[in-house]
Formats: structure tokens, C-alpha cells, sequence
């Protein structure tokens, strides 16, 4: 009787399980007796796909960015030697208990500490637009603290990543101390260039570059120390200093150029590259009312205080004069401030969300190679939203409206421009059971202009091209419409949907000639539209043993402008094998990079692949891999405007074999940790000098 009892109760809890359309928050396994039932481990809510987990990725993980790629969600992308963490080939917006972060950031948990991992790829109006967001849940100690420690040195090139990372907890307080560098210098690249000038009386000449070689450094100190108070069901508070310096981001390339107009070899450098420090200061509170209410304010304060340069000639072999010298030089002390506050009611069956923010930059480049020119400009930004949010059963359905007003001016010609836009969005979702769910997003977003799309100073990019910004851009509307279905089956889960796109006024380039000068400039232009198609499975090859994740996307695309209406299709897609046994971890990558239209141009980012055999000892990792293992590195564009076309390929031997060894240790007991709700943007500007 009492192993029927048993059974019947494990039963009768197995159908609850999937009977609720809202998934438990926090409990991963639930213990009857002598019967465990595993929940899935993937579980889909009506805003966001939920991953608890499990004990073997807890412990073949030294870091938080580890112990993401050993989740091996299938739409993402994690790449830990690179620091990269993308989707479809966009950003990802990742978040710590709600609160924006850093890649830095997130390598700085303690795995033993991440309670589930948040994914939503059609996030509410509180994200700001973002594409995509990735939200750690985290605990953290109340006594005791926590050091680890990583480097990651490649073993032909001075490339790298190193960091260690220090927390101590008293009570209800907890202090933290980060420190990391991406170490790249000197790493050898090269370029193939070609490109062809239509003039308007319909001649043409052709350039071809022939690489002679090149050089990129880039390397990246970062740094944090962050202090969080947290008395539960009351009081958050958070503060943060962070710092990111660039050392000397720079990036040459040397070639020998021939023109079709019989014009002898010309030997060609162009450089450029920036300096600078990005200082930040952020603080955040929480305080919980009664009624299930909350009220979140959070502050943040950037600056950017450095310069960005560019160097482009061309001589003639043997010759002591140049035959086109030009240099740029911006010297820019940029700052930005932001605050929002949202309030937050929840019922039993329903949430409502409404909150304001404003945003600041002040902007000041001066012009060194222009006699010390300075061009300020000032941006403001207010933005409102109210969302709520209703379960009916097995459907959800969440609503909400935005709206941003933007003012910009610019102080030497005295000219502005302001708008307000709306930002509506809807997501409706059906599940029928915990595991099969349907769901149709509507969102939308604004893009404001960049301080280099509005830049009215002329920059001389070679002989006879410029660069010029538009004063009179409006901001742009983006608009996104996503139909998704999401499966957990035996060893297989994922989803499959369609996505359409549409910016009708996009922000793009603009190319036109004046007089003998073919001037690249700004226009809203009119339109980008796009239709994708994706596939993202994760597949049990073998329980606990091998796992295979990945997805593949198909993207067709229209953007039209001034002079042009274009297409493209392209598809891309990642696969990513992972296996683990005995405290081996095997796991192997490849990405290839979506090719994206935007104005005239197709742009590529990087085809990566990537190996890598780990071992887990005690409170140690040591492991060995390489970056291109098989592959050829590509990262480049294709113009197609009626005045120019060009194709370009950035080159470099990425086939860099490294070795790691990761250390973590920690001490104390479990407590709630810090839930950011809210992130106010105070990203500052900073200038772009020449680059063809």
C-alpha cells in the first residue's frame, strides 16, 4: 500500500506539473519519498524560456560564462575564448538579478550561485528595445566570500584574456572586487581591397589593393568594485564604479594599390584607432510596499574622455613626399546621465508595470588637425511606458504603450531637431502544457541618431572621399513581428518561428558626389524590411554524456534609399557539441556570421570556429584548445552604390592554439541575492575618425 500510495502521489504531482500554464520560479526538483521527478529542463513561460541549471554543469563550470555555454541554449551563441555572447548574429543584452551587465560581469559568478538563467527573446518595454535578454538569477553568500581567478594566454601570439575576481560578505552587505584584460598586441592582419568609382559623367576607375601586411592591438583593462545591500521582501541597494580603458585600439593596414587609369603602384598605409577611458558610476534601489507593490529608481553616470585618430597615404615607391597625407585627430570629452523609476503592482493572476526615464549626453569634440575646432552637442531623451500583463488559463496576453520624445541641438550652427514616437507592443502566448507553447509578438523601438551620423565637421577620408553628418536626421522606428512555437520532447527541445522586420525611415549612408569629392553623409532612408526564418533545437545525444544545440536562420531582406532598392538573402547559423564525462569536457563550435543589409552595404562579421578539452580537478579547470581549427577567417563588407562599389575581407591567422587554467573558491551560505528590475541607459558617445 504505502509504494502504491507513493506512486499514485508522484503521479497525481506529475500532472499538476503540466497542468500550469505558469511554471514555479525557483524549485527544479521536487522529492517524494523515494521518487524524484526532474522538471524539464527547459521551461517555457509566457515571456521567457527558463533554464534551472543541472548539477554537472554547475560543476564542470569555474565562471559564470562557462556554465552558460555548458546550458547550450540552442539560440545562442557563447563563445568564452572570445568573451561573445550573440543570437541570430545580434547583440544580446545580458543582465544579474535584472540589472544590465557585462560579459566581464558575468564571468565574474560563482556558478554555484546562478538559480536559473532567464531567456527572452521578445522582451517587454522596460528592456529598451533590445533585441534579445539574457538574465542570470543569482544568490549570494551572507558570510564568508569568494576568489577566482582565470588566464587564458594563445601560444603563438601575444593574445589573451586574464581576470580575477574577489567577494566578501557580511551580513545583509556584500563588497566585490573585479579586475580583467583582453590582450591583443601586435597580432598580425591583412586586407583584400577592391573598389570602383562611377563618376557622373558615367567614367569609372578601379582600385585594387594588393595587401603588404598590418598589424591590431587591442588591448582592454577592466575593472569594477560594487557594494549591495539586500534585506529581503524590503530593501535593495546597489552602487557600482566601473572603468574600461583603451589602451591603444589600433588597426593598420599596409598595401600596394594599382588604378585602372595605368597609374604606376602607390604604396598605401591607413591607420586609425582611439585612446580613452570609459568611466561609469551606477546606483539602484528597490523598496517593496505593502500590497504587493514595489517602486525601483536606478541612476547611472558615463563618461568618455580620450581621443580617436586616423592616418591615410599614399607615395610613390622611392619618393620622400606623399602623394595624399591626411590625418585626423578628435579629442573628445563626452558625458551621459540617465535615471528611471517604475512602478510595479502584482495580483495573483495579473502585473502592472509603469515607469519614466531621461537621458542626457553632452558631447564635446575638438578637431586637433583643424586648429582646435570644437563641436558640442547636446541629446535629450523622455521616455514613458505602462504594461500590463493577464493570464486566462492556458493563455497569456501582455499590452503596453510607449513613447519617446527626443530633442537634439547643436550649439555652433544653432540648429535642433525634436519628435515624439510611439512604441506599442503586444505578446499573446498558449500553452497547451508545460511542454508546447505558442506565442506572437509585437514589439517596437526607436533608434536615435549617433553623435557620428549628426557630426556636421567634414572628415577627409583618402584622396578624394569624405565624410560629412546630417543635422536634420529624425530619430528612426523599428518595428518587429515574431510568431514562435517552442517544444520540450523526449532529449529534444528547441523552437522554430518566422520573424518580419521593418524600419520604415532607418538611419543609413548616403553617397553623392560634389564637384571632384565623393561625400558619404547621412538620410532616413526609406526603409529596411526582412523576413527570417528560424530552427533552434537543443538534442540529448546521449543523457549527461553528449549534447548537441545550434540553429540555423534564413534571411531575406529589402532596403531602399535614395537612388537604390536592394535585396539580399543570406542564411546563417551555429552548431555547438559538448561532451562531458569523468571530468573531461569536450566542446566544439562553429558560427557562421549572418551577412546583413544596411543602406548600400552587406556586412559580415565573423566565421568562427573553435575546439577546446577541459579538465575539472578540485577547485581547478585546466584546458587546451584552439580558435580556428579548420576555417578561413573572414570578417568584411560589399558596397553596391551606384557611385561606389567595393569588397573588402579583413584577414588574420586566428588559428591560435591556447591553453587556461580557471580557479574558484568560496565559502558561506545561500541567501536571496539582488534583483535589478530596471536599467537606466547612460552610454556615452564617442567620435569615429576616418576608415574607409
Amino acid at each position: 500500500m504505502k509504494n502504491i500510495f507513493t506512486l499514485s502521489a508522484a503521479v497525481l504531482c506529475v500532472i499538476n506539473l503540466m497542468a500550469q500554464t505558469e511554471s514555479p520560479d525557483t524549485i527544479a526538483t521536487q522529492e517524494l519519498h523515494e521518487v524524484v521527478i526532474q522538471a524539464p529542463k527547459v521551461i517555457r513561460k509566457a515571456d521567457m524560456d527558463v533554464y534551472h541549471p543541472s548539477q554537472n554543469a554547475v560543476e564542470a563550470s569555474k565562471n559564470g560564462m562557462q556554465l552558460l555555454n555548458n546550458l547550450m541554449i540552442p539560440s545562442l551563441s557563447v563563445n568564452d575564448a572570445l568573451g561573445t555572447i550573440q543570437a541570430a548574429g545580434e547583440s544580446v543584452q545580458v543582465r544579474i538579478n535584472g540589472r544590465e551587465a557585462s560579459v566581464d560581469q558575468v564571468r565574474s559568478l560563482l556558478p554555484g550561485t546562478i538559480k536559473r538563467v532567464e531567456w527572452m527573446d521578445n522582451p517587454g518595454l522596460r528592456y529598451g528595445g533590445a533585441n534579445y535578454v539574457l538574465n542570470f538569477i543569482v544568490a549570494n553568500p551572507t558570510v564568508g566570500g569568494s576568489f577566482q581567478g582565470q588566464a587564458r594566454p594563445a601560444l603563438n601570439q601575444a593574445w589573451g584574456f586574464y581576470m580575477a575576481d574577489v567577494k566578501l560578505n557580511n551580513g545583509r552587505s556584500q563588497w566585490e572586487l573585479y579586475a580583467s584584460c583582453k590582450l591583443t598586441e601586435d597580432v598580425k592582419i591583412y586586407r583584400d581591397y577592391t573598389e570602383t568609382f562611377t563618376y557622373p559623367d558615367g567614367t569609372s576607375l578601379t582600385r585594387n589593393e594588393t595587401p603588404r601586411g598590418g598589424c591590431l592591438n587591442n588591448s582592454l583593462p577592466y575593472y569594477f568594485a560594487s557594494y549591495n545591500y539586500v534585506k529581503p521582501d524590503t530593501t535593495v541597494f546597489v552602487a557600482q564604479f566601473t572603468n574600461q580603458q583603451h589602451l591603444d585600439n589600433k588597426t593598420e593596414y599596409n598595401g600596394l594599390l594599382s588604378l585602372s587609369n595605368g597609374t604606376d603602384d602607390i604604396l598605401l598605409t591607413e591607420r586609425f584607432g582611439d585612446k580613452g577611458n570609459y568611466p561609469s558610476l551606477s546606483l539602484y534601489l528597490q523598496q517593496h510596499l505593502p500590497r504587493r507593490q514595489m517602486l525601483v529608481v536606478d541612476f547611472n553616470a558615463s563618461m568618455y574622455i580620450g581621443r580617436s585618430w586616423s592616418d591615410y597615404l599614399e607615395q610613390q615607391p622611392g619618393a620622400t613626399s606623399y602623394l595624399t597625407d591626411i590625418h585626423t585627430n578628435i579629442k573628445d570629452r563626452n558625458q551621459a546621465y540617465a535615471i528611471e523609476a517604475d512602478y510595479i503592482k502584482n495580483w495573483s493572476k495579473s502585473r502592472f508595470t509603469a515607469g519614466a526615464s531621461y537621458k542626457a549626453n553632452r558631447n564635446r569634440s575638438q578637431y586637433e588637425n583643424l586648429g582646435g575646432e570644437i563641436f558640442h552637442q547636446r541629446q535629450d531623451k523622455v521616455y514613458f511606458f505602462a504594461e500590463y500583463f493577464q493570464r486566462f488559463g492556458k493563455w497569456t496576453a501582455t499590452a503596453g504603450i510607449g513613447a519617446q520624445y527626443t530633442d537634439f541641438y547643436f550649439r555652433e550652427s544653432a540648429r535642433g531637431n525634436h519628435s515624439w514616437s510611439a512604441r506599442p507592443q503586444a505578446i499573446v502566448t498558449y500553452s497547451l502544457n508545460q511542454n508546447h507553447n505558442f506565442r506572437i509578438n509585437f514589439t517596437s523601438w526607436q533608434s536615435a541618431p549617433s553623435l557620428a551620423e549628426t557630426n556636421p565637421v567634414p572628415q577627409q577620408l583618402d584622396g578624394f572621399q569624405w565624410r560629412v553628418g546630417n543635422q536634420n536626421l529624425k530619430t528612426a522606428n523599428s518595428y518587429m513581428l515574431t510568431l514562435r512555437y517552442g517544444f520540450n520532447l523526449p532529449r529534444v527541445s528547441g523552437s522554430f518561428g518566422i520573424r518580419a522586420f521593418t524600419s520604415p525611415n532607418a538611419i543609413t549612408p548616403l553617397l553623392r558626389w560634389e564637384d571632384d569629392r565623393l561625400i558619404t553623409t547621412y538620410e532616413n532612408s526609406r526603409g529596411l524590411q526582412n523576413l527570417s526564418f528560424f530552427l533552434y533545437p537543443q538534442v540529448e545525444v546521449l543523457p549527461d554524456w553528449i549534447m548537441l544545440s545550434g540553429g540555423v536562420q534564413y534571411r531575406m531582406e529589402r532596403m531602399r534609399g535614395t537612388g537604390y532598392n536592394l535585396h539580399n538573402n543570406a542564411w546563417s547559423g551555429n552548431v555547438d557539441l559538448q561532451v562531458m564525462h569523468w571530468g573531461f569536457i569536450l566542446s566544439g563550435q562553429y558560427v557562421r556570421a549572418q551577412h546583413d543589409l544596411w543602406g548600400e552595404k552587406i556586412s559580415w562579421g565573423e566565421n568562427i570556429s573553435i575546439i577546446d578539452l577541459a579538465y575539472n580537478w578540485k577547485d581547478w579547470q585546466f584546458s587546451a584548445g584552439m580558435i580556428m581549427p579548420f576555417g578561413k577567417y573572414d570578417q568584411g563588407s560589399k558596397l553596391l552604390s551606384r557611385w561606389n562599389t567595393n569588397e573588402q575581407h579583413m584577414r588574420l591567422d586566428m588559428r591560435m592554439p591556447y591553453i587556461s587554467v580557471s580557479y574558484n573558491v568560496q565559502w558561506g551560505r545561500q541567501k536571496r541575492g539582488v534583483r535589478k528590475l530596471v536599467n537606466a541607459d547612460a552610454k556615452t558617445d564617442a567620435s569615429t575618425a576616418g576608415g574607409r
